[in-house]
């Protein structure tokens, strides 16, 4: 019963977040940035600072190809002009940040897997909501821009 009802907050809690979200998001996309990531802590109730981000895009042959320095920054993982059509991969080191906290973390890190640009160049915002031991995302695309 109580494994269920702290499902049960965590999923309330995680629907308000992205509704809250989705506003706040739409209104931080950069033009000149192409992807835009926010990640928030739910335990505190604040954004989460300092986690390592790291970006990657998938090659011809299936591995993946390291698109960030290893402190990636959020606004500026890429370009508009290294930000071609393709399937990308958002890494974050949620262990580190965590364990940072004083916490022992269930995951050790939380991919963001996605298709960019395939019909047309676009903007992405991405939130990740972090908890311990869960992790959920939304993304917010720009229609097709020039």
């Amino acid at each position: 019963i109580m494994f269920l009802t702290a499902l049960l907050c965590t999923i309330a809690c995680l629907s308000y977040n992205m509704k809250f979200l989705s506003s706040y998001l739409k209104d931080s996309a950069d033009s000149k940035h192409p992807l835009f990531i926010k990640i928030l802590d739910s335990v505190r109730g604040s954004p989460a600072q300092n986690v390592p981000v790291k970006l990657y895009k998938e090659a011809a042959d299936g591995s993946w190809e390291l698109q960030t320095n290893d402190n990636g920054e959020f606004h500026e993982l890429t370009t508009r002009e290294q930000f071609i059509a393709g399937i990308y991969k958002i890494e974050l080191d949620t262990a580190s940040y965590w364990k940072k906290l004083g916490l022992n973390p269930f995951h050790h890190h939380a991919d963001v897997v996605f298709t960019a640009n395939d019909a047309g160049y676009r903007h992405y915002t991405i939130a990740v909501v972090l908890s311990p031991f869960s992790y959920s995302t939304t993304a917010i695309v720009s229609e097709p821009v020039e």
